[in-house]
């Protein structure tokens, strides 16, 4: 099987477990990830329950594209400049989410949105059609995996599927920078 081809059936594969809303383990521009449809409730509600972690500490989606965006929040006009302009992933938090699962979205009706360039996450969410949630590969409070290799078997237990794409990689990688908006276009700086 060809490197192509093996991505295309990894596609599909994961693509499959979200429609029936399940959890999947994945490889993202940043870190690995926890990932479900972010407009299904109760997949949702599955990864909060893996990460042992508070239903309202939000968490963030993935999209393929920027023109997205509108359909699950508002979009100040500095955003778009904003994602034209940053040289690594950054999460941009926007105002007024919407079409999205409700226990995603933050209590300030917030939700953070990152446009993903990795291969891997950027031809899921091109097939799936929806946003992907996205959140690190950990029980919460313990340090996010920096590789594959350091995802806990717990963590790997509890999901309906692993991809088996770019599982070997070592290098260490870091979570995105994170920016707020607000309704007028207010920036503010959450991570670096």
């Amino acid at each position: 099987m060809t490197m192509t081809d093996q991505l295309k059936e990894e596609i599909r594969q994961a693509c499959e477990v979200l429609k029936n809303g399940g959890v999947i383990l994945y490889p993202t521009d940043t870190i690995w990830g926890l990932g479900c449809d972010a407009t299904n409730k109760e997949a949702v509600k599955r990864i909060y329950d893996i990460k042992q972690r508070a239903d309202h500490k939000s968490m963030l989606v993935l999209l393929d594209d920027a023109g997205k965006i509108a359909s699950y929040a508002d979009v100040p006009d500095i955003a778009l400049q904003l994602i034209e302009v940053c040289d690594k992933p950054t999460t941009i938090i926007y105002p007024n989410a919407h079409h999205l699962a409700e226990n995603l979205i933050a209590e300030d009706r917030t939700i953070g949105i990152r446009i993903t360039t990795e291969e891997f996450s950027k031809s899921l969410l091109y097939r799936f059609r929806k946003p992907v949630v996205s959140t690190s590969a950990n029980i919460s409070g313990q340090p996010s995996p920096q590789c594959f290799a350091e995802i806990s078997e717990e963590i790997k237990n509890a999901v309906d599927h692993i991809v088996g794409f770019r599982q070997s990689e070592k290098k260490a990688c870091a979570p995105s920078g994170i920016i707020k908006l607000g309704i007028n276009g207010e920036v503010q700086i959450i991570r670096k």
